[in-house]
Parts: structure tokens; sequence; C-alpha cells
């Protein structure tokens, strides 16, 4: 089933609903996160173009860090989502990017370090490209976003949908922001 044949008007609050079963199940030590999901889950998944595992490491991270907090992930999973219908046309995304594709995070882009490794998996995000040992939104993007201006993250996802692939207006908000070097 694709995002097109089936829009949902409740898909946010069962977003909600999961992310608040799977923290359950996490907080009594089921981390097999396979067993977290029953068909109608798995549709939730796919309809919002999410894979299991992406789900479950924003779980996981609210669980141990206590962030990103289930509006967080639920607004990502809302930009998520738009481009997986708008511009994905509801197709799953073709590639896997690896941790071997993704630029290191010491690496810089017009002096600010780890913007090309955020940049890279946020456009493999958007994309529903990320292999399951990436994450964004993890404990390093939120640091840097948290550096760069107190960003939200899915403020910087919808602003890297729409720079498309031009880094220079990325750099060129980002140096608006007031934390920035």
């Amino acid at each position: 089933m694709t995002a097109s044949t089936h829009q949902s008007t409740d898909w946010n609050d069962r977003f909600l609903a999961l992310f608040d079963k799977c923290a359950i199940l996490y907080r009594k030590g089921n981390h097999d996160y396979e067993s977290y999901y029953d068909a109608a889950d798995r549709e939730l998944l796919a309809e919002t173009g999410h894979a299991p595992r992406e789900f479950f490491d924003f779980v996981e991270d609210h669980c141990e860090f206590g962030n990103p907090s289930p509006t967080t992930a639920l607004l990502v999973a809302a930009v998520r989502r738009d481009y997986f219908e708008v511009v994905m046309e509801g197709k799953e995304g073709t590639r896997s990017v690896t941790s071997n594709d993704v630029p290191s995070r010491g690496e810089e882009l017009d002096g600010i370090p780890y913007l090309p490794r955020i940049l890279a998996k946020a456009r493999a995000k958007l994309r529903g490209d990320l292999d399951p040992d990436l994450m964004f939104c993890c404990g390093g993007d939120r640091s840097f976003l948290q550096r760069v201006g107190g960003i939200h993250p899915a403020d910087f996802l919808r602003r890297v949908w729409a720079a498309e692939d031009d880094d220079s207006k990325i750099v060129a908000w980002l140096r608006e922001q007031p934390q920035t070097p």
C-alpha cells in the first residue's frame, strides 16, 4: 500500500499512540523492536514512509536520553510523510545510505563543522534511504542543531527539502541564526 492509495486523517494520533506503546515496551526491557508492531502498526509505518528500525531509534533515544520527544518524532515524521507523498508519490526509496556514504563527523562546509554529515543524513531521511544503522536526529544531529541556533530537526528537514541540492542556501540560512560560526 502506498501513501497515495490511503491517506488517513488520524495518522498523527496513531503515530503518537504507537510511540507511547513502543516506549512502554522498551522501558519494560523489550528491545526487540520487530516484536513491537502488529499489522496495523506496520501499515502506519508504511503510510508515513518509516522503516520499523527507524521508528524504534526515535523511541530508544527518547527512553534513554529524553530526547527526541514524541512530538519532535511526530513533526519529523510529518516532513518525511509529506516528502514521501509529494515528491516520491508514495514510492519507497531505492538506495541504502550507509555510514560509509555520509561525510565524517569532522568534515566542514563553509567553515561549519558537521554540516556535510547532517545534510547527507537529512536528504537520505527525506528519501527514506537511511540504512538502519544511521539515524537522522541522533544525538550528534541534535547537538549540531542546538549549536547552530536551536533549530528544530523538522525545520531543518523542511529547509533541506526546499533547498534541494543547493548547499549554499542551507549555509546562508544557518549564517542568519544567532549561534552559527
